[in-house]
């Protein structure tokens, strides 16, 4: 195969998949409505792989093969391919506004990860690591777009799935042909527009009382007894210029239903070793990480330039206040910047001989605590001029438009501009889309609580324990009186 085209991406999407949207099930996710839009957004970033101007930043050559692919599969062996990678995805991230959080450039490097693990899949059982590697070598050569699925339902987070299976996806059966599993996973991103799902577990899940509940393993969407349910779609009401970044950006988020679905041998990465599934995690996930805070950059950086537009479409642009508000922006965006900085300063090779970026846990942990602040700032610089706003058919209607011009035109904008940068300002801060970005930057970088607890169970600060320690156990020196001196 080539690389994806958009034309291929769309046509490949037909592949007898079972997909539910409310109630009903599409057959072609890129001529629904509800999906059209994202898919055609997806299909243009593909598009651009092969254009002349883009291709060598966003692809690279196989020595082994002679093809060209996908950058973002690339296995790093130096900082220069390192750096590579986050140039390709940092042009990803910008095209897409920072809104695409499950981007084929984010989970290509999963891929990648699971490549690096191979060796230490294949103690868990003989086969298993080249299973890995033949998965990677599949989906870089034919350049898929992935998903993946790691959270378990909530049903009952307070019981185990020992005394209740339904909690988790398990393990049924094994046999010649590979494992039966029943189950389900949740909130997937990207699913109803993915080629393939990787299965794996997050950190919460992987120490499971029942190994049948510990499984690594990739499957086609379309594989029978596998059913995707979407959630209601964001961005597709008819209200005009109301919603382009839901139209182009939702990824879509769905639940993944196995109906005792046969996972080939082959497509079998890791069954019940719990130890090995939670040290694969930060494994695997070491690229993603990286990447993801490219994209949170860039994230940032929509805000900020949303923030500046909007303060200065009323004129408060001057205001020290509002100032502080776009500084505090500015400083998340130029920090951030300063982690990936320090990830490829860390940079280490891996055990199979690829770079893998320095530890970025405290920055994520930062990401998720500033997320919420960052949507705050336009929110306070737009206040309510966020929410009355007029529609394209309240734009275009001859009683009202000429009051929209005199009473809701801006500082040198006209009524119908600001109306586009206030809903763009809203849909990113307080509507359905961006409640969802919101909640998004909140969740999937895991639990918060959960990785401060262990940010502090590493990091060690075993000299200054020790320093403070005699400070506080050893005797005081004498203090000689003024006098004893003269």
């Amino acid at each position: 195969m080539t690389l994806l085209t958009g034309d291929r991406y769309r046509a490949e999407l037909a592949d007898g998949r079972e997909l539910y949207l409310d109630g009903e099930r599409v057959t072609s996710p890129a001529d629904h409505p509800a999906f059209k839009p994202a898919v055609d957004e997806l299909a243009r970033l593909l598009d651009l792989q092969d254009d002349p101007a883009h291709r060598d930043l966003l692809t690279w050559v196989d020595p082994d093969t002679g093809q060209r692919l996908a950058r973002a599969y690339q296995p790093p062996r130096s900082l220069e391919d390192l750096r590579l990678q986050r140039r390709s995805a940092e042009f990803w991230h910008a095209e897409s506004l920072g809104q695409h959080g499950r981007s084929p450039a984010f989970m290509a490097s999963i891929a990648v990860g699971v490549y690096d693990f191979r060796h230490r899949l294949e103690s868990n059982r003989r086969g298993f690591g080249r299973n890995a590697e033949s998965w990677y070598r599949y989906c870089a050569h034919n350049d898929l777009v992935l998903s993946h699925a790691l959270g378990d339902p909530q049903i009952d987070r307070s019981a185990d799935p020992v005394d209740d299976p339904d909690l988790a996806l398990r393990v049924l059966a094994e046999n010649e042909r590979g494992i039966v599993v029943r189950g389900a996973k949740q909130l997937t991103t990207l699913a109803p527009l993915a080629h393939e799902v990787l299965v794996y577990l997050s950190a919460s899940f992987a120490q499971r009382r029942g190994e049948q509940f510990v499984v690594w393993f990739a499957l086609p969407l379309n594989t029978p007894g596998l059913i995707t349910l979407c959630r209601e779609p964001l961005g597709s009401a008819p209200w005009g210029h109301a919603h382009p970044l839901g139209a182009r950006f939702d990824e879509q988020d769905a639940m993944l239903f196995f109906d005792d679905v046969l996972v080939p041998w082959d497509r079998v990465f890791l069954l019940r070793d719990g130890d090995l599934a939670r040290t694969g995690l930060g494994r695997i996930n070491a690229w993603s990480a990286y990447i993801g805070h490219v994209r949170f950059r860039e994230r940032l950086r929509t805000l900020l330039a949303t923030a500046t537009l909007v303060a200065e479409s009323i004129g408060v642009d001057g205001f020290r206040n509002v100032q502080e508000d776009l500084g505090r922006l500015a400083g998340y965006a130029e920090l951030t910047e300063y982690f990936l900085d320090a990830a490829e300063a860390r940079a280490a090779t891996t055990d199979s001989g690829l770079l893998a970026p320095g530890d970025t846990a405290a920055s994520r942990v930062w990401s998720a605590e500033v997320a919420a602040e960052a949507v705050a700032v336009v929110r306070r610089i737009g206040a309510s001029g966020l929410l009355m706003q007029p529609t394209a058919g309240d734009l275009a209607h001859p009683r009202l438009r000429p009051h929209l011009d005199r009473y809701m035109r801006g500082r040198g904008i006209d009524a119908e501009r600001k109306s586009r940068l206030f809903r763009l300002a809203w849909e990113l801060t307080g509507d359905s889309f961006g409640q969802r970005q919101d909640l998004y930057e909140y969740v999937h970088r895991g639990d918060l609580t959960r990785n401060r607890i262990n940010l502090f169970k590493r990091y060690d600060v075993s000299g200054t324990r020790e320093r403070l320690r005699r400070f506080v156990e050893e005797p005081e020196p004498a203090i000689t009186s003024p006098e004893a001196h003269r």
